[in-house]
């Protein structure tokens, strides 16, 4: 008789082999002090994690197991952050206590545990503010010891790579962070491996029909794709060995994340998408011979293929401030195709793969290519630090400060600062220092006199031009884009604002007195109400700029005004929303609640397409596209107000008309416009709402409302408009 395998048993088999496999993935010696420590953290883990299981049913332990293996395999990370990851929840979701981790790891330990407890409830508050500060609290961390945020990352990393067992609603929500603000941190510290791969399995769960659409056609493209890659290196790979190179070359294909937004960005298809893959070559060479090696390879590569010069990327001479070193040139390969080649040395990769951990490892070699980082740490933990930062708006300034690329401007001694794509003078006033930008009325720009709006381009030198009567303009606000000009305009604004309002409290106070009216918080409601002002602070406000003329400002009147009113009454409050539609077109929850919706007008769902429900405040639910240009922003900073929603058969089953748009253009002939709408109205019998078209030095673009039942009746519009003329394309857009 067979007997059955202890579940048990294999259970302790498997966590005993991945913690074996930990130990193999750490990239450096071990002494038997550091295999103590880290036994004695498993050990700790395993204990405080014995009775706890993760959704997916296996043992809780295997997490914080993978989480330190990512730690040391995938970013580089030592004895210590993996000691850190092992214990990353322990105290947060056992027993465990701060003080018992001190007395047995130590100091540094602990405090990347507490970093980690303090920052994992970053996005689980139901108030954006709340959530804001806490976004502010884990950056902070950047300064104390970056590697809080790296076993972040991997923790976050290990979540999206085992977020199949997690909910529907979770995954959006999870998925809707990751590439809200994990991702972009990751881009930011250098890790692009682990960036590229959390915005693959965001995409996965937030767009998962595209998803599924590129990884298929990359699988069937694969064969094809390798054989072009063999074709392209082989003349470079003689004259690599001519030249007595090491070397390492790699054909990888682009991300699924970045194919998609070229596919959306230019409106093609997936054919002619032209940058499927790139091709890396690695150098092994002496740190001092790197850049002129990498030229080299340059040199051999465009004997063969002719550049690109618009697409010539140098960041070997000027590394990106995240520590990025790499040369990147586009060239055209054989059959007319581009093909991205980028050249770096065997250092610079493991930066680009690992980046900040990689970059320390290396900072003895290369002590004057780690100072962009290190001001870039700098800055931001000077505006997270100022007393008078508002964690909303940093959070969002911040957000679209990680992305952004960067171009290189001097100072008159020559001095190269990095800034952020579209600076304007003022932004690099404020960068230098804060009394620098408020008074700073223009620069002399490459020796040009310009405003302090103007827009800096790549090696521009700039001479800052100030005047003590100079003051921080409001306007400014639309012309700077770093979060440090932000932050310092707003809090000088804000400065003025508190020291007007005082004024405007004691004004106020003098004409109750007058009037023999008491002071209290109740008249102070009842005033603002009736001027319709949002707070008590905006109305000092307004009294001490004479925006409210006090002398016509009668309290006596106003306040027995308001006493007067009638009190409303219940049966006086606003109706309930209705829903736009059918209340049988959505499903909404697990168990299909009663609820009212309508469909958001920012993308217009139409059935077939992936959709949440987002509760609004005395709107009822709004239905929204999963690929919503807003749905990034809803998940991640309101994932508490996300509620499921799926179409209901009728609505699948050509029930009714929903409203969607479509773009059209191409170029300009005689009948184009007649030839769309015959094949939209005569051909394929579709109801349009309107079409606006638009035509302009022979070419035209415009955009149709129509009627469709769903997605697939929607394709096929698009597939005969495109199909009835070469000189069109079409796509589906959103609607405002």
């Amino acid at each position: 008789m067979e007997t059955k395998p202890d579940p048990i048993l294999q259970e302790n088999q498997l966590i005993v082999k991945q913690y074996r496999l930990l130990l193999r993935s750490i990239k450096r010696t071990l002494t038997s002090q550091d295999r103590k420590t880290i036994r004695e953290a498993f050990n700790l883990a395993l204990e405080a994690h014995k009775n706890m299981r993760r959704k997916s049913g296996e043992p809780y332990i295997l997490h914080p197991i993978a989480v330190a293996q990512i730690c040391a395999e995938e970013i580089g990370l030592g004895v210590t952050s993996v000691v850190s990851a092992l214990l990353h929840d322990t105290v947060e979701d056992t027993d465990i206590t701060l003080d018992l981790v001190k007395l047995k790891f130590g100091e540094r330990v602990m405090r990347i545990i507490d970093g980690l407890t303090k920052i994992s409830g970053v996005f689980d508050q139901p108030d954006r503010s709340i959530q804001a500060e806490n976004f502010r609290k884990m950056l902070l961390t950047l300064g104390d010891d970056v590697r809080v945020i790296l076993i972040k990352l991997a923790d976050r990393l290990h979540n999206m790579r085992t977020l199949d067992s997690m909910s529907p609603k979770s995954q959006l929500k999870i998925s809707s962070e990751t590439a809200y603000v994990y991702a972009p941190l990751a881009h930011r510290l250098g890790l692009y491996a682990i960036k590229t791969e959390l915005e693959d399995l965001s995409t996965k769960y937030l767009e998962a029909d595209n998803y599924n659409f590129v990884k298929n056609k990359l699988n069937e493209t694969k064969t094809q794709r390798n054989k072009y890659i063999k074709n392209f290196i082989e003349p470079i790979i003689g004259d690599l060995d001519a030249a007595g190179l090491v070397y390492e070359i790699k054909g990888r294909p682009k991300s699924i994340h970045s194919i998609l937004n070229k596919m959306k960005k230019q409106n093609i298809p997936f054919e002619e998408v032209y940058d499927l893959f790139a091709i890396r070559i690695i150098i092994d060479t002496e740190y001092e011979f790197e850049k002129s090696d990498c030229w080299k390879v340059y040199s051999l590569v465009t004997d063969h293929y002719t550049p690109n010069p618009d697409r010539l990327r140098d960041w070997v001479s000027t590394p990106k401030a995240n520590g990025y070193e790499s040369l990147h040139t586009t060239v055209m390969g054989p059959s007319g195709r581009w093909v991205e080649v980028q050249i770096r040395s065997k250092r610079m990769d493991e930066i680009a793969e690992k980046g900040f951990a990689a970059h320390w490892k290396y900072k003895d070699a290369a002590q004057n290519n780690d100072n962009g980082l290190e001001s870039w740490l700098a800055r931001v933990r000077e505006i997270l630090e100022s007393p008078e930062s508002n964690a909303l708006e940093f959070l969002d300034d911040f957000k679209l400060a990680l992305y952004t690329d960067e171009i290189f401007v001097f100072t008159p001694k020559g001095d190269l600062r990095k800034m952020p794509a579209g600076s304007t003078v003022l932004d690099f006033a404020f960068d230098i220092h804060t009394d620098l930008g408020g008074k700073c009325i223009g620069a002399k720009l490459n020796n040009k006199l310009v405003p302090n709006t103007h827009k800096l381009a790549n090696g521009d030198q700039v001479e800052i031009l100030t005047s003590a009567k100079q003051k921080p303009n409001e306007e400014w606000l639309n012309h700077v884009v770093t979060a440090k000009a932000k932050a310092k305009i707003r809090d000088y604004f804000k400065q003025l604002k508190l020291e007007a309002a005082s004024m405007g409290k004691e004004i106020l106070e003098r004409k109750f007195r007058n009037a023999k009216i008491a002071f209290t918080s109740e008249a102070l409601q009842d005033l603002i109400k009736h001027l319709k002002i949002k707070s008590v602070s905006e109305l000092y406000y307004l009294i001490a700029t004479e925006k409210i003329d006090r002398t016509k400002l009668d309290i006596s009147a106003i306040l027995l005004a308001e006493k007067s009113k009638p009190v409303e009454t219940q049966n006086q409050s606003k109706p309930k929303p209705q829903a736009a539609h059918a209340n049988d077109a959505i499903i909404l929850g697990d168990n299909e609640v009663e609820l009212d919706y309508s469909f958001s007008k920012c993308c217009n769902p139409i059935p077939g397409d992936e959709i949440f429900g987002f509760i609004t405040v005395g709107e009822g639910v709004k239905i929204h596209r999963t690929n919503c240009s807003n749905a990034l922003g809803l998940m991640s900073n309101y994932g508490y107000r996300i509620i499921r929603a799926k179409w209901a058969d009728d609505a699948l089953n050509h029930g009714k008309a929903f409203l969607t748009s479509i773009r059209v253009a191409g170029i300009d002939s005689v009948g184009i416009v007649s030839l769309i709408a015959d094949i939209i109205s005569r051909q394929l019998n579709i109801n349009m709402k309107s079409i606006s078209i638009t035509s302009n030095e022979g070419s035209f673009e415009g955009s149709i409302d129509l009627e469709v039942h769903d997605t697939g009746q929607l394709e096929n519009i698009m597939t005969a408009i495109k199909n009835s003329s070469p000189l069109i394309s079409v796509s589906r857009v959103d609607l405002s």
